[in-house]
């Protein structure tokens, strides 16, 4: 795509996916729209677990991430081995701000990201607001990932890291009781004879389970099945890369690591009183809302922003 258009991009937001493969499809996709051959750095900033590492596994698929969930940790760090010997090896870098402050002053891994972006090699930056006071300058693309994946181009006016930090860090909270609410009732919808949701898509503070035939339950019950979950305050725990623990229960979760810690975390839980119908996908849906600020009537507001996700 050309330059100028690029230049023009003010603000992209996307839902965040739940789950390994949809985050990857996003992060090809924001990649094939919004950046430009000549970005050489690019600055993602959110909370740890958010999947940052999948969307840049996605925007830069065989790129060697220096530290994550994985428990990938690379040393020395490419980036500052280079910068130090003043030979850049790769096209690419990446670094974990947050891991490497643990090793290196914030004032040394920003003069190793000037360095190779002056040689012309690109950086990817995660958590770039910690070293964006020794950088001195922006990123060029600045992602935030939270409830929603934003997407700027930032100018000399903004917008500056710490705005979108702000945004990102106080929406997550939404997208992991969210997810949390919504394997919990593809458990109770399982227990009462039906087959696991396999679609799914997103609405802000919420989830939507979608279902090829109409499902013949009270959702009166589901969410009260739910809601007695919840009270219960059970542990909620990562098990393995396609499964969590939900008190005793395994049960299968291509997000196992964007989760509330506790069911009793899950505020203001419950699900619309209605199967919608998509006559294009043929599907049949069940929407859910969390947050105690969250009344019903807005709930009902918000299908209208619903749409499958990526």
């Amino acid at each position: 795509m050309p330059r100028f258009v690029h230049e023009h991009l003010m603000q992209a937001v996307y839902f965040a996916p739940r789950g390994k493969k949809r985050l990857l499809f996003l992060g090809t996709n924001i990649q094939q729209r919004y950046l430009s051959p000549e970005d050489r750095l690019i600055g993602f900033v959110g909370d740890a677990g958010a999947g940052k590492s999948l969307l840049i596994r996605g925007m830069f698929p065989g790129l060697e991430l220096t530290n994550d969930d994985d428990g990938i940790n690379v040393r020395p760090l490419p980036l500052m081995e280079d910068a130090e010997r003043g030979y850049f090896r790769y096209h690419t870098y990446h670094l974990d701000v947050r891991f490497e402050s643990a090793f290196t002053q914030p004032w040394k891994i920003a003069e190793a990201i000037q360095k190779a972006i002056a040689c012309g090699h690109r950086v990817v930056v995660e958590h770039f607001d910690l070293v964006y006071a020794q950088l001195g300058v922006n990123a060029e693309v600045l992602i935030g990932v939270g409830e929603e994946v934003i997407v700027t181009r930032p100018t000399v006016f903004g917008p500056q890291p710490q705005s979108i930090v702000d945004i990102v860090f106080d929406s997550i909270k939404y997208r992991r009781m969210a997810h949390s609410a919504e394997d919990i009732t593809s458990l109770i919808l399982e227990e009462m004879g039906l087959e696991k949701p396999e679609v799914h898509s997103d609405i802000k503070h919420g989830f939507v389970l979608e279902l090829p035939e109409k499902p013949d339950v009270d959702l009166d019950l589901v969410e009260q099945c739910v809601l007695d979950l919840i009270k219960e305050d059970l542990p909620i725990c990562f098990a393995d890369d396609g499964h969590i623990r939900v008190g005793g229960m395994l049960y299968p979760c291509t997000g196992p690591r964007i989760h509330m810690r506790r069911t009793g975390e899950i505020k203001g839980f419950h699900l619309l009183k209605e199967f919608r119908f998509d006559p294009i996908a043929q599907l049949y849906t069940i929407a859910g809302i969390v947050g105690e600020e969250m009344l019903p009537a807005r709930a009902v507001d918000l299908l209208g922003e619903c749409h499958p996700n990526c």
